[in-house]
Order: C-alpha cells, then sequence, then structure tokens
C-alpha cells in the first residue's frame, strides 16, 4: 500500500486529537448522561443504530435524546415495554421528536431488535458482550449468523461504527479493537477517495464498502494502529471541507 496514506492517516489522526479537525461536540455526544455501565445506556447507544441510514446524524441523536427525555415516549427504550405496545403506540413515539422517519418499516425494525434483545438476552444489550467474551470478532459473528434479527444493526458499516460508539459511550472493554474495521459510510469513502486508497471507479462500486474496509486494513497492518482509529479523524476531514495536509 502507499507509503504516503499511512502518513497522511497518521497526521489526520494527529490533527484530530488536537482538536484541529473539530469534533469538540459529536452527534453521540447528545445523550442523557446515564451512567455509562447501565442498561439504558448500551440501549440508548443501540437501538437508534439500526435507524442510521441516510440521514443525518446529528439530528438523529438530537431526536433520540428528546424521545428519551420525554416521559410519554420514553418507554421505546426498554424493549419489554416496546414488545407490549401497539403499533400505533410504537409509531407515534418513535415519530414525535423523528427518531423514526418512516411510519412503518422504522418502528419494525426497532420492535424487531427489541424482541431479539428480550429473547435472547433478557432485554439488555449488555448480555451480547458478556455472552461473546467481550470480543468484537465474535459478536459480529454472531449477528451475521442472526441477520433477520438485527435489522440494519447487522450491516457492515452500521455493525462496526455501533461497536465503535459502545467503546465510546459506555464501559465496555472490547478486547480485540483489531477486528472493527472503518465503518464505511459517505464521508469516509469521499475521504479515502480524496486520500487516494481509492479510485473514481471503485467509488462508484457497488462494493465500495467492502473494498474501503479491506484497504483500510492494509493499512495499518503490522502497525500501532487500529482500522477504526482513522474513522472519526477521516468524518471530521470530509465534513470540513478537506484540511489541507502537509506531509
Amino acid at each position: 500500500m502507499d507509503k504516503t496514506v499511512l502518513e497522511k492517516a497518521i497526521l489526520l489522526m494527529e490533527l484530530y486529537k488536537s482538536g484541529e479537525l473539530g469534533g469538540e461536540w459529536m452527534p453521540e455526544d447528545k445523550n442523557p448522561k446515564y451512567d455509562i455501565s447501565s442498561k439504558e445506556n448500551y440501549l440508548y447507544f443501540t437501538l437508534p443504530m439500526a435507524l442510521n441510514y441516510q440521514r443525518n446524524s446529528y439530528k438523529l441523536w438530537e431526536s433520540a435524546y428528546e424521545t428519551a427525555k420525554d416521559k410519554d415516549t420514553r418507554d421505546v427504550f426498554d424493549p419489554y415495554q416496546v414488545i407490549d405496545m401497539s403499533e400505533e403506540q410504537l409509531r407515534e413515539s418513535l415519530l414525535k421528536y423523528k427518531v423514526a422517519l418512516q411510519k412503518n418499516k422504522q418502528p419494525e425494525i426497532w420492535r424487531r431488535l427489541c424482541m431479539t434483545f428480550v429473547e435472547s438476552f433478557d432485554g439488555d444489550v449488555r448480555n451480547i458482550f458478556k455472552e461473546n467474551n467481550d470480543s468484537a470478532k465474535q459478536v459480529k459473528e454472531y449477528m451475521l449468523n442472526h441477520k433477520k434479527e438485527f435489522p440494519y444493526l447487522s450491516g457492515n458499516k452500521i455493525m462496526n461504527y455501533w461497536l465503535y460508539v459502545m467503546g465510546q459511550y459506555t464501559d465496555l472493554l472490547i478486547v480485540d479493537k483489531e477486528n472493527i474495521s472503518v465503518a464505511p459510510d459517505t464521508n469516509v469513502i469521499q475521504a479515502s477517495l480524496k486520500l487516494n486508497l481509492i479510485n473514481e471507479s471503485e467509488y462508484n462500486s457497488s462494493k465500495v464498502q467492502e473494498i474501503v474496509a479491506n484497504r483500510w486494513e492494509e493499512v495499518f497492518k503490522n502497525t500501532e494502529y487500529k482500522p477504526i482509529d482513522i474513522h472519526t479523524p477521516l468524518w471530521l476531514w470530509n465534513r470540513g471541507d478537506f484540511k489541507d495536509l502537509t506531509i
């Protein structure tokens, strides 16, 4: 792999750590400040994640925050309450602050996830990690073997980013962070193109997410860095209109 890509990646990470890429306020920072080890905290950072596709992340988490703070809607973060709700009640609660933007499909996704956590993990997201030895690799394998039980959350992009968020906003200590790949969302893909990690043809490929994730694994192979380390720097660099990099 082109050495300059690694050099630029290291510089981006340094700029991020020094605050020069921004990021003082990330989307997930909008949260109710639950005890980081609590069941409520793990659920808060899990359920909305499955609806985090083709939308503004800041607005999603603002919506999640308002929903969690409102006594009339906060029950949507309790899987046992959700599976007992009528379709209308769940729909209204998720639409009130626009956690859900689709009135049928997204409430169904939310309910299916809640059913999974109730039926397999006693309604507690922490148990999926306990049962898989706090291993990103094992959790990913489990979810991929039960994809229908984890709609959208088991998608490559969202699953890896969810694992990253779990490691950032809860007390979870993932034992194998190297198995969390870059979460190849639009910002990361565009930044990867800007760095010449991928070419225009690959950028327009239907497999671009897979290509980007694999390339970043190659870049950081045999280094002290892990692929997920570059996610936020790339995300902020793209949103900041590609701050000039001097190697």
